[in-house]
């Protein structure tokens, strides 16, 4: 980048402003930084995300933690802190005075910024669209009118967005980066002190109403296979103590290596359902979310799967047990057609396979930190 294009900024490159509301968001802004920073090392940078963006050389204005609210009507209860963070996060951007914004999935939140952003005439780059395919399609002519250049991971939507004459770069799916990079660790098990005992995982979200919706009836498999042991993995972004009445060992931040040595994995609904499809191990996705929430999701939902495996294949391959389908007994019913010798563990395998083509190569950080510094060139 020639350092007349940003000559207010003498040799200090051009400034981005990241906004990121959760885990995953600040996991994939991370890799975004630092393939930006691989091509322009004096861009500087301010986020709202978290301890992955921060690494990458990001000065972090506002955790993520403070902002994760599950669920229509968690939302609801929450407007005040919401429209406290909104106003913040405005104030921060108009002091920073970016060139640019980068907004990263987080559509309730990230689409406010993105409109006030444009009447700042403040360049917009979206990575990771929101789900609008999902509900709401409208938002889809917000979209358009806000953001100056949409960067989408998953192949269909480009041709959604042509539905809305909006022509979006189609980057990969930059989960891809993160399991190509992975090397498991042979001594995972002996440095965590666990037994021989073949393993199952469970995943019970990064948000703490997540965990705490998710987490019991999880938890309880472990009184009807004495002969597995049941690890959870923590994330370290929620107090300790959350996972602490449940009798099972914790293992924080070492989420792939706790997959590739398990037979099978309790997962969320969310990114880790795909990190567990592109890890291949067979999987029950799991959501529950709170009675009001739900009626309201059921209501608007345009499509037939909650889980992202189910939605690139565009069938189940993986089972969802989502609210009331989500019981003890119903768990144990799916966990025992998956495990070795189940007659739906090697259909959902090769089921991983064909899913995995769909979701591509890696490279989507470096594809998408070459075209956002192509388009601030232009």
């Amino acid at each position: 980048m020639n350092e007349n294009k940003f000559p207010h900024r003498g040799l200090g490159g051009c400034r981005l402003f990241f906004v990121a509301g959760e885990r995953s968001g600040d996991l994939h802004g991370g890799n975004l930084i630092k393939a930006l920073k691989s091509i322009q090392s004096d861009i500087d940078i301010e986020a709202w995300g978290g301890d992955r963006m921060a690494a990458e050389g990001a000065i972090l204005k506002a955790h993520y933690e403070k902002m994760a609210f599950m669920g229509i009507w968690e939302v609801v209860k929450n407007l005040g802190s919401i429209f406290k963070n909104l106003k913040k996060c405005k104030e921060d951007i108009l002091n920073f005075k970016p060139d640019a914004v980068v907004l990263i999935d987080y559509a309730g939140f990230n689409l406010k910024i993105a409109k006030f952003c444009k009447e700042q005439n403040i360049k917009v780059f979206y990575y990771i669209s929101p789900k609008v395919w999902a509900w709401n399609t409208k938002r889809a002519y917000k979209i358009k009118k806000y953001v100056d250049h949409l960067f989408v991971i998953f192949p269909f939507e480009v041709d959604f967005f042509k539905k809305f004459d909006f022509d979006v770069d189609y980057v990969g799916n930059p989960l891809m980066d993160e399991i190509e990079a992975f090397i498991p660790d042979e001594h995972f098990r002996e440095k965590h002190a666990l037994s021989s005992k073949p393993l199952i995982a469970i995943l019970a979200g990064s948000r703490q109403q997540e965990v705490k919706s998710m987490l019991p009836n999880m938890a309880r498999m472990k009184d009807y296979y004495p002969d597995y042991q049941f690890v959870i993995s923590g994330v370290d972004n929620l107090n300790s103590t959350i996972y602490n009445e449940y009798g099972l060992k914790v293992i924080f931040n070492d989420t792939y290596n706790l997959l590739v040595n398990s037979e099978a994995a309790l997962v969320t609904s969310g990114t880790a359902t795909l990190e567990t499809a592109l890890l291949e191990i067979p999987q029950i996705v799991c959501y529950k979310a709170g009675e009001i929430s739900y009626q309201i999701f059921i209501r608007v939902i345009k499509i037939p799967y909650v889980s992202l495996v189910n939605l690139i294949a565009e069938k189940e391959i993986v089972k969802e047990l989502i609210q009331h389908e989500f019981t003890v007994q119903n768990l144990k019913t799916e966990l025992d057609l998956i495990l070795k010798n189940g007659k739906n563990r090697e259909i959902q395998l090769e089921n991983y396979k064909e899913m995995k083509i769909k979701v591509g190569s890696k490279g989507a950080s470096e594809r998408t930190a070459e075209l956002i510094i192509k388009y601030l060139n232009n």
